[in-house]
């Protein structure tokens, strides 16, 4: 297993990571139940790689308690993450990066975790209205505390990692250490400003949502928004966000990068996901990749090595060239 350093930091992690937000029960989106996500768990394990990433906002809490309960014995064996900013309840404190909601949230998902410490913890997205001063301090004694060994930031934008850093540095406190941004084949937005920011501030970066939401492994390749079809069932749903995402990442573009994806799958006799994680892997700036299956079958297919030759590296960047700094209407500060 090939590991390297986290950003500026001594950490050494996986290439893989596996993103724990399809465990439990959810009635938004498809998920797994304890029993297959343990089976996942144990195979990532199985394979050598070491990273778990959660959320608290994940199924409720429960897919927290799902990987505790799941890594119990095997605690030191994982670098573990989870993150915080999503509502937890009704109270105007009950969300933010605020140190009342950070100190709560941290609490709570160590209980949840089973575990009295956390390898990286994330700011799940920038809070605008708590001052950036009083989170880097909240987080920085955390630290200090022994209760977390590494900070980072999901879904920030250069500015909000640059103003973050210069934070810490005049509290004389822990700086981040880590980003999670949306990069894939059909979001490539944070190659412009975010990663060369993260480079120049000692920030490791993961990439979350590698397969574009399953656009890249060719699952909705009916696109009429009608019918009992796996596009239909989204422009059906209840949940407006379902209809936002169907109208923006489903489209004319990411379809005929798509195409291409499983096109070169052909050729090189794989999967469409090996082939969109390889060409992340390629990337300038990338230190890990965040994987969310949901059974044993798509852990496989993700497990799967593969380098990608030049020229078809080269074909799919080519195609997937960003087009006025934005993709599918879908900015690099878009929640996960």
């Amino acid at each position: 297993m090939d590991f390297q350093p986290l950003g500026r930091s001594g950490l050494k992690v996986s290439k893989l990571a596996l993103g724990a937000m399809n465990f439990g029960a959810s009635a938004y989106f498809a998920s797994s139940d304890e029993t297959e996500a343990r089976r996942i768990i144990d195979r990532f394990l199985a394979a050598g790689h070491v990273m778990i990433d959660t959320a608290d906002g994940y199924t409720g809490g429960e897919s927290e308690r799902i990987v505790g309960r799941a890594i119990h014995r095997r605690r030191d064996q994982v670098v573990l993450s989870t993150k915080a900013f999503l509502p937890q309840g009704d109270g105007p404190n009950d969300r933010g990066l605020s140190r009342v909601h950070l100190t709560r949230a941290l609490e709570a998902s160590l209980r949840r975790l089973d575990t009295d410490y956390l390898d990286i913890y994330y700011c799940h997205q920038w809070d605008g209205v708590t001052p950036i001063e009083e989170t880097m301090a909240t987080l920085d004694g955390f630290v200090r505390a022994g209760k977390v060994r590494y900070l980072g930031a999901s879904n920030f934008t250069a500015a909000q990692i640059v103003e973050s850093q210069w934070a810490a540095q005049r509290l004389g406190g822990t700086a981040f250490t880590a980003l999670q941004a949306q990069y894939s084949l059909v979001a490539r937005t944070i190659e412009a400003e975010i990663l060369p920011t993260c480079q120049r501030h000692g920030l490791g970066v993961t990439a979350w949502s590698p397969l574009g939401s399953g656009v890249l492994t060719g699952r909705y390749r009916d696109t009429s928004p009608s019918g009992d079809t796996r596009l239909g069932r989204l422009f059906a749903s209840p949940v407006p966000e379902a209809h936002r995402w169907a109208a923006g990442l489903l489209n004319e573009r990411t379809l005929r990068i798509a195409e291409e994806v499983g096109r070169v799958a052909v050729e090189l006799n794989t999967s469409t996901a090996a082939v969109a994680l390889a060409w992340i892997h390629g990337r300038p700036g990338i230190t890990s990749t965040v994987v969310g299956p949901r059974t044993l079958d798509q852990i496989e297919q993700n497990l799967t090595e593969l380098e990608l030759p030049a020229e078809l590296a080269e074909r799919l960047d080519r195609l997937s060239v960003p087009i006025d700094g934005a993709v599918n209407g879908m900015r690099s500060d878009n929640a996960a």
